[in-house]
Order: C-alpha cells, then sequence, then structure tokens
C-alpha cells in the first residue's frame, strides 16, 4: 500500500511511502487484540482498593443479645457486617491486575491493529519535523491543516522530539509517542494514525 507523504501545511510532497504489506497488510486477529487491550488497561489499575473486614473494625466482641427467644435473626458482637458501621463482607482488598501475555501475541495485536487502521483509510504520512521551541500553537495549526484537530489523533515519531512532545502536552485529544513506544492501545483509540515518514521504517524495524 503506498501512501502520499504530506507536508506540515498538509499539502501532497510528491513522495510516496510503501507501507510493508507484513505490518499493514495482515488478516486482523480479534482475539490477539483484546488480550492486548485488556492486559494495557489492567496495567493501568492502581489495585489500591480496600475496605475494613469484621477484624478490622474498632468496637466490643461482646455478644449483643442471647442467641434465641428473641424472635430475630441471632447476632455476634456490634462489628457484624449486618449491622450498620459493621465490617464488610467479601470487601476490594488492595491486588495487582496485571497478567503476563506473551510477546508473539502482543507483537500480533499491534500488526493486527496497524492493519485496521490501513484498511480503514485512518493512517496519514507526514514528514519529518521539529521545532526549535515548544509552541503549542504550531502543533495545533499542523493538525488544523491535517483536518484533525477535532478527533483524537496519535502522532508516531521516529525518535524521540522533544520540542514535538511539548508542544503537544497542553492539546487534548492528540499525543506523540515514539514508534519503539507504539502499543495496541494507542492504535485502536485513536481516530487518525499520523506517521512522520521516518517512522514508517522504525515501525517495520520493531514490530515487522
Amino acid at each position: 500500500m503506498k501512501l502520499d507523504v504530506l507536508n506540515i501545511q498538509g499539502e501532497k510532497t510528491g513522495r510516496t511511502v510503501e507501507l510493508p504489506e507484513g505490518v499493514f497488510g495482515i488478516a486482523p486477529n480479534e482475539h490477539a487484540v483484546y488480550l492486548a487491550v485488556k492486559q494495557y488497561l489492567a496495567n493501568q489499575r492502581q489495585g489500591t482498593h480496600k475496605s475494613k473486614g469484621r477484624s478490622e473494625i474498632k468496637g466490643s466482641t461482646r455478644k449483643l443479645k442471647r442467641q434465641k427467644g428473641t424472635g430475630t435473626a441471632r447476632a455476634g458482637d456490634i462489628k457484624n457486617p449486618l449491622f450498620r458501621g459493621g465490617g464488610r463482607m467479601f470487601g476490594p482488598t488492595p491486588r495487582d491486575y496485571s497478567f503476563k501475555l506473551n510477546k508473539k501475541v502482543k507483537r500480533l495485536a499491534r500488526l493486527s491493529a496497524l492493519s485496521s487502521k490501513a484498511t480503514k483509510g485512518e493512517i496519514v504520512v507526514l514528514e519529518d519535523f521539529s521545532f526549535e521551541a515548544p509552541k503549542t500553537r504550531a502543533f495545533y495549526d499542523i493538525l488544523k491543516k491535517l483536518n484533525v484537530q477535532d478527533n483524537k489523533s496519535v502522532l508516531v515519531t521516529a525518535d524521540y522530539e522533544k520540542e514535538v512532545f511539548l508542544s503537544s502536552r497542553n492539546i487534548p485529544c492528540t499525543q506523540v509517542v515514539r514508534a519503539t513506544d507504539l502499543n495496541t492501545y494507542m492504535i485502536l483509540n485513536a481516530n487518525t494514525l499520523i506517521l512522520s515518514e521516518g517512522s514508517v521504517g522504525k515501525i517495520s524495524e520493531t514490530i515487522g
């Protein structure tokens, strides 16, 4: 698949980039994509939720009333989960939600996500650029020229571009990421995937 290379004005430069068939043209594996996204979201969870159980509530352990003959349910101490202020039954406790996923599955998921984007025509190739200093307005103008300023977009660069990254921080719905840090969730969560000209080869080298 060939795509035109655009400049920062949103105009065609006359050059084209060949997207490797083995990276952007495979049959998507939906289950691999599901597992990769599930793992990413699970890893974002802190898992610090906590509620007090019966043994952690402060209070007397004296039995409140006799076992039988009251006409109501039997009850032990004031920390009984059935009483207001008592401990919580089966409450949340701190835990680690992360789980292991094989490298081959994660790689297949990224290839599937990239191929899906290419099939839907949601990939734009932009010529390599940089800023001398962080300029949010300059970065926003580029998004405006590409007509993606109101949608979620991810700009993939070949290497870490500090000025470009800093220029994008205050703009909602956009993200700048290195080709080596690109993951399945980022690809699928974006309405438009903007690839710098140099990142295409980097992606093929890293994932392909």
